[in-house]
């Protein structure tokens, strides 16, 4: 018999009886998003939680079943940082980092990973990542670069919007669809000295040139949940800045989903911040800032209570934020299903032959290639013995980068993924080498030295260990110099770790750290062909040993980065990969991202060039893209209209190329101080050898904006250059000038 719609119950009559229903504490509960590493029993029986995060697989389970013993039954809502894939499942697909992937410049490929993360989440009975992060990396020093698209906005808005699509598939009604995450609102990144979290100096103005564009992208497109930054800014924590969450989050761009704090945010502003007295202070502020989730601060749950029954906040203030709560549940359908784990599932889909194949198919894109002295690829007439030497030639955690296994933030996976399933740059020489070649190894240096601290923050979180530079080993740096010289080719991997890397682990300097200067600098000296491999969380500033040969960055690659390595130094792939941010040449240069504000004296520090070492967009081919005159077909367009043109490319060498072309745009004189110059689009274009392809571009007017001092984004008419090229550097540029009337 067929439902008689008119009588099927509407999700908003579900709420408002569901709501009628609960008692102030059921209430309260439903808001709190605790850590399932704690007393499970406290947690969803005592204090009602509503949901959870970082279940263990054995905890997720158990969590279940208690949920069932409640009085109204209410189902679970479970997440976890499914990152860069599903972080913290033992032997799940772990893709390149944020940073990693966007060098690819490939939203569909982005979009890809996360459904297949999705796929591998939801199978997991998780139904929520704290994923994408859309914070803008610009101070190099930060500790959470790596988790960044890079620097651009609009590039971090394309990438972002292509991952909450993969997240969210179909509808959250799909079985296979998790909630993504927009974080962190906003202005996170925006760091004093980039310390972790410190007061963000934006003023509104700013914010709204650079910093929410990203965000209002993914609120448009449906994102489901915005998580909000540690950081104050004007004084004031985001967790009660009413201003950024109510009147521009919900005002103007509409945004109807829900908000989770982060990491105890509302108890920060008691123990850290200092913003309020007390917790009951803190609950108020939280509630009446339209705060729907509140991670990890378990004295809520008792202090919103109390707040309500002393008038202190309204009970309806609160209904609203459970009512929102409540709407996410029923969206995902967890009430008719609880959507939880399931074994037969996860034999199916976790690490299954198409995930694992599109791993390698990201980590190939995402290789740039930065500097070639005509030694790559390596030509394969004879046979060679490849010496892979460095600290992180052989170290397979660290190719997966932060928030993965054992990067520190949960305790069940003390030796990280399977070994097996990670190729490590020796493991991708040794399977692509070809026959009769030769690969040996030496490890060369160390990184770090760890001292463990005592204590632990007043949030419960442990002291991190204290990080210094491990000394430089003289027989261990003779043993690969040893090595080298035996070698027709050598292969040198150095970069950072993760106790160098994540979340309050900022660093002062950007220098490549413990012995890995001194392993540059003498395998330099013995005049062996060598290629140096960039595994790390952001880019370093790096000696002129590190720059005499060849230079591949890969950052944090995934599993399958080590083959993807051998595969490029061997020619067996085509290099693509294009920075999404700009390299220092030294800390000081710092802040060095492209699209700065115009207007200073001079052109250079009085001491070292203000140029970056490698620029926005920059990376090689294994072959010459040349770029025929850009043509315009109209130089005057109306400000609701397109710019449309055209540029040929041509390939003179004798390799294919897969090129991205950048178009970026010039407002030659603005109203107020704005950018030298912005990324407005970009497109991919493939050329075999000899070939030359037309590529088309077309580019809104509407794309042409800039905000005004009194804060309204605006398209301004006026005189603009379109610039198209290689990278953000202007050199390599083909300009046209255009008039928007």
């Amino acid at each position: 018999m067929t439902p008689d719609p008119e009588q099927t119950p509407t999700v908003e009559s579900r709420v408002a009886d569901l709501l009628a229903q609960m008692t102030l504490p059921e209430k309260v509960g439903q808001l709190l998003h605790l850590d399932a590493r704690g007393d499970l029993t406290d947690i969803v029986t005592h204090r009602l939680a509503g949901s959870i995060l970082h279940a263990s697989p054995e905890d997720m389970l158990a969590a279940i079943e208690l949920t069932q013993q409640t009085r109204l039954r209410i189902p679970l809502l479970t997440a976890d940082d499914c990152i860069h894939g599903h972080s913290f499942w033992p032997g799940a697909t772990i893709f390149g980092t944020q940073l990693a992937m966007a060098c690819s410049w490939d939203a569909g490929l982005v979009e890809r990973v996360a459904r297949a993360t999705a796929v591998e989440v939801a199978a997991t009975g998780i139904h929520w990542t704290f994923s994408p992060v859309l914070c803008i990396g610009r101070d190099l020093r930060w500790g959470r670069v790596d988790e960044t698209f890079g620097e651009d906005p609009f590039l971090i808005g394309e990438l972002a919007s292509a991952m909450v699509r993969g997240y969210q598939g179909d509808g959250l009604d799909d079985p296979t669809a998790i909630l993504a995450t927009a974080k962190h609102f906003a202005g996170y990144s925006e760091t004093q000295g980039g310390r972790d979290a410190s007061e963000a100096d934006l003023s509104r103005r700013k914010l709204r040139s650079w910093f929410l564009p990203p965000f209002e992208r993914v609120a448009r497109e449906g994102c489901a949940t915005f998580m909000l930054g540690y950081q104050s800014m004007d004084g004031v924590p985001i967790t009660q800045n009413g201003w950024l969450l109510n009147d521009v989050l919900k005002g103007e761009w509409g945004f109807t989903g829900t908000l989770v704090t982060d990491w105890d945010n509302v108890g920060r502003m008691v123990w850290e911040q200092k913003v309020c007295a007390d917790h009951v202070e803190a609950a108020v502020k939280a509630i009446e800032a339209g705060n729907d989730f509140i991670m990890t601060t378990p004295q809520f749950f008792e202090a919103a209570q109390e707040a309500v029954e002393r008038g202190l906040v309204s009970e309806e203030t609160l209904d609203a934020s459970v009512a929102r709560v409540l709407r996410l549940k029923f969206a995902l359908g967890l009430f008719d299903d609880p959507r939880p784990p399931s074994p037969e599932r996860q034999a199916e889909v976790i690490a299954c032959d198409e995930h694992t194949a599109l791993n390698l198919e990201v980590a190939r894109a995402s290789l740039v290639l930065l500097r070639n002295d005509g030694a790559l690829p390596l030509a394969t007439d004879a046979p060679k013995t490849v010496a892979v030497i460095g600290p992180l030639a052989d170290d397979a955690q660290n190719m997966l980068g932060d928030w993965a296994g054992n990067s520190g933030q949960v305790p069940w996976m003390p030796e990280g993924h399977p070994r097996a399933m990670i190729s490590t740059v020796l493991d991708g020489f040794k399977a692509v080498v070809p026959d009769g070649w030769q690969v040996t190894h030496a490890r060369g240096a160390d990184i770090q030295v760890l001292t463990p601290r005592e204590g632990t923050y007043p949030d419960g979180q442990p002291l991190p260990p204290e990080v210094s530079a491990a000394p430089v080993v003289e027989n261990q740096l003779a043993e690969a110099v040893a090595v080298a010289e035996a070698a027709d080719h050598v292969v040198v991997v150095v970069g950072d770790t993760v106790a160098f890397t994540g979340e309050g682990r900022s660093t002062a300097t950007l220098e490549l750290q413990g012995g890995q200067i001194a392993l540059l600098d003498a395998v330099a000296a013995t005049g062996v062909p060598t290629t140096v491999v960039l595994v790390q969380g952001k880019p370093s500033t790096l000696p002129p040993s590190a720059l005499q040969g060849s230079l591949i960055e890969a950052f944090n690659p995934g599993m399958a980065g080590g083959r993807a390595i051998a595969e490029l130094v061997l020619g067996q792939i085509e290099p693509r990969g294009r920075l999404p941010i700009s390299f220092a040449r030294h800390a000081g240069q710092l802040p060095i991202y492209y699209n700065q504000i115009r207007g200073q004296h001079g052109d250079r520090y009085a001491d070292l060039t203000q140029d970056p070492l490698f620029a926005f967009g920059e990376g090689l081919s294994y072959t010459t893209i040349e770029y025929g005159a850009l043509e315009l077909d109209a130089t005057e367009v109306p400000a609701d209209g397109v710019v449309t043109g055209r540029v040929t490319l041509t390939n003179t060498g004798t390799r294919p190329a897969v090129e991205t072309v950048q178009v970026y745009v010039r407002d030659l004189v603005t109203s107020v101080t704005w950018a030298d110059l912005e990324l407005k689009t970009f497109t991919q274009a493939t050329i075999e050898p000899g070939a030359s392809e037309v590529v088309e571009l077309a580019l809104p007017a509407a794309a042409c904006t800039l905000v005004t001092a009194d804060g309204r984004r605006i398209v301004e008419p006026g005189e603009f250059e379109l610039r198209v090229g290689s990278s953000s550097r202007q050199e390599t540029h083909q300009v046209a000038t255009f008039t928007l009337t």
